[in-house]
């Protein structure tokens, strides 16, 4: 699976696991440089995907099937 393909999920559960294993102090210095790149990475990914989909949030269709901006209105 290529990194384009892999769902957000997927990404989030290798996030998860690069900062659980840098969290331990386990891992030899190199190592722990190749994660923390590698955790910058998808970090950066799941922000584009996360913001790809608050852009489509903020599209609502209308009556007549036209896209057009949500506003929301504060009370």
């Amino acid at each position: 699976m290529s990194e384009k393909q892999k769902t957000f999920e997927k990404e989030m559960e290798e996030l998860e696991a690069i900062v659980e294993r840098l969290e331990d102090g386990e891992v030899e210095l190199e190592e722990a440089i190749s994660l923390f790149q590698t955790g910058i990475e998808l970090s950066n990914s799941c922000h584009t995907k996360l913001k790809a989909v608050e852009e489509k949030i903020d599209q609502m269709i209308d009556e007549d099937g036209e896209i057009k901006p949500y506003n929301i209105q504060e009370e």
